[in-house]
């Protein structure tokens, strides 16, 4: 419950969100991978009544395996890609085609021939032929997605808005057909934006999300009133621009330039989805920048700063106030800019260039008051309309205090400037959730994951860690050679007993012997750990971790941490939750 300016109100227990849910245990050390294998589901028995049935003869049709036929999807079933910046994860089970073809030639989704109409199906037949839909749209999701990752990456592409901005016109600029809120920043972005969009949707609007990367499908990246797109309706975006970005990058190849790049190619189908929907406003995280990022063609009302520090240096620079300015260039001519936490320096150049665009600057926000709950905290925050008093917010740390503030005001700005009302905020922030930030996926024994890949992530996680989490630490730690590890394991060696090193399979990663010579120097010999397979590590580490201080009350704990590819991989083999219901 929200109380603003005084309003009295006492809360009888402090539990928040789901955490009453039940986490699913890993049951005991055997499963985990000290004797055996975990995540590996089991073997499916047959079906004697689908076996014989009509919905069987069909997916055998299709070379479906028989034994899943009305078998539920694996909670944690995704493989991590292999560019964090592309993808965190896809689906296994639905990889690409043989033959995934170009990524400007749409087709139709395949409609399995001999389907006998469903008025005559038993139960079970139409449970397979349902199944057997399903999955060949999930096919063609893979086969599309395929198609755009073959794509340049963003960083390897000119920087220009041309390209989108003309697909985008010859296609009528469906981004123009609804409002948005903006969101640029260095860390944050994608828990700010999760809770502005749920303060919306309370508001009874219909919302669209776009952020970037995914953890378990690339149908997270587009998300519908708080789900993961639909595997029709992403189809569907595809074949609406499909021959749009045909003809772009046909007009760009006339003149020596480049394809689209794949974020290039997503957002557009972001924009186009969320018309198709139709959404009353988006919400866009930028992939990376802002001046020049793809998404920077909409026009929108209010534009979100979240906290500048260092990242992408390769791309963006070294130099805070120029990796600002390049985020600034979102801000639209008389726009609403709110402003995170920011160095002094940050704070008074956001203003300069706000008085550029005659664009308000709102930045008398912060957190007053924080109580730890069971599943999170109760937080009092001061927005510049109101002060709301013991929110319940259903995530951990500090950082996502400040950034339950930030996402408060962005929508009050949205909406005018007024205060919002105490059950919108309370039921917005109570029941939202940030995938693959500080999550528990395992409570016996307890696992964490947490995609920190800077020192300024790794440090706001360190200090939630040992606000929350009071026993023996151990990290299970990868991460990508553009990354500043030797900074990220600063910010975290005080916070755990050991670290185990293990690899991530992509070429992008850091060479696991590598980051065990930073480690070494940073913890010392003795509190470092090499473990190559992810599952053997988490299963070393959760040794480690309960027996580092037998005589220990609080619970040991595990955190993966380091990359969103790693947090991805992780949640896979420990069955997280689906992200959004992909």
């Amino acid at each position: 419950m929200i109380h603003q300016h005084g309003d009295a109100h006492e809360h009888d227990a402090l539990s928040i969100g789901n955490s009453g849910a039940e986490v699913p245990e890993i049951g005991n050390r055997e499963e985990l991978g000290l004797t055996g294998v975990v995540g590996e589901p089991e073997q499916a028995e047959p079906n004697p009544e689908l076996a014989s049935s009509a919905g069987a003869r069909l997916a055998k049709a299709l070379g479906l395996d028989l034994e899943l036929l009305g078998q539920s999807d694996s909670a944690g079933e995704g493989a991590a890609s292999a560019d964090e910046s592309v993808s965190a994860g896809e689906p296994s089970g639905v990889g690409p085609a043989s033959s995934a073809g170009s990524a400007g030639e749409p087709t139709g989704v395949g409609e399995p021939t001999g389907v006998v109409p469903n008025s005559h199906l038993s139960e079970a037949d139409r449970v397979a032929q349902q199944w057997v839909a399903d999955a060949e749209l999930e096919r063609r999701v893979a086969e599309i997605y395929a198609g755009i990752i073959a794509r340049a990456p963003e960083h390897k592409v000119q920087p220009s808005l041309e390209r989108v901005a003309l697909a985008l016109d010859l296609m009528g600029n469906p981004q123009d057909m609804y409002r948005a809120i903006h969101i640029t920043g260095t860390n944050g972005k994608t828990s700010t934006s999760r809770m502005i969009e749920a303060l919306l949707r309370e508001r009874g609007l219909r919302t669209g999300r776009f952020t970037s990367p995914h953890l378990n499908s690339v149908r997270e990246r587009i998300s519908i009133d708080g789900h993961a797109i639909e595997a029709e309706d992403f189809v569907q975006a595809w074949e609406d621009v499909a021959p749009f970005i045909e003809m772009v990058d046909a007009k760009s190849a006339e003149t020596g330039g480049p394809r689209m790049s794949f974020f290039e190619v997503f957002t557009v189908m972001a924009y186009q989805a969320f018309a198709s929907a139709p959404v009353d406003v988006a919400v866009i995280e930028v992939g990376m920048g802002g001046r020049w990022d793809a998404t920077n063609v909409v026009d929108a009302d209010v534009a979100v700063l979240m906290p500048i520090s260092h990242d992408h240096e390769k791309w963006l620079g070294y130099d805070l106030e120029d990796i600002a300015d390049e985020k600034l260039g979102i801000v639209k001519e008389g726009a609403t800019l709110v402003l995170a936490g920011q160095q002094p320096e940050i704070r008074s150049l956001a203003r300069y260039r706000a008085g550029e665009l005659r664009a308000r600057v709102l930045d008398n926000l912060e957190v007053l008051s924080r109580e730890v709950a069971v599943g999170g905290q109760l937080i009092t925050v001061r927005t510049p309309a109101a002060v709301y008093e013991d929110v319940p917010l259903a995530m951990l740390g500090g950082y996502q205090a400040e950034n339950a503030a930030v996402a408060i005001t962005a929508v009050e700005a949205f909406f005018g400037g007024g205060a919002l009302g105490a059950d919108v905020v309370e039921h917005a922030l109570m029941a939202t959730t940030s995938p693959g930030r500080l999550e528990i996926v395992r409570n016996s024994p307890l696992v964490i994951v947490d995609a920190a890949h800077n020192p300024a992530g790794a440090r706001a996680t360190r200090e939630a860690l040992e606000e929350y989490f009071l026993g023996p630490r151990v990290a299970v730690f990868s991460a990508m050679a553009d990354k500043n590890i030797e900074g990220i394991l600063a910010e975290l060696e005080p916070a755990f007993e050991y670290i185990v090193v293990t690899s991530m399979s992509t070429e992008r990663a850091m060479d696991s012997a590598e980051i065990v010579e930073i480690a070494e120097d940073i913890f010392g010999e003795d509190r470092v750990r090499l473990e190559e397979d992810l599952l053997n590590a988490i299963a070393v580490a959760v040794d480690l971790a309960e027996t580092a201080d037998p005589d220990s009350v609080a619970p040991a704990s595990v955190t993966v941490i380091g990359s969103i590819m790693l947090a991805a991989d992780a949640r896979a083999l420990l069955r997280a939750p689906k992200v959004d219901g992909s």
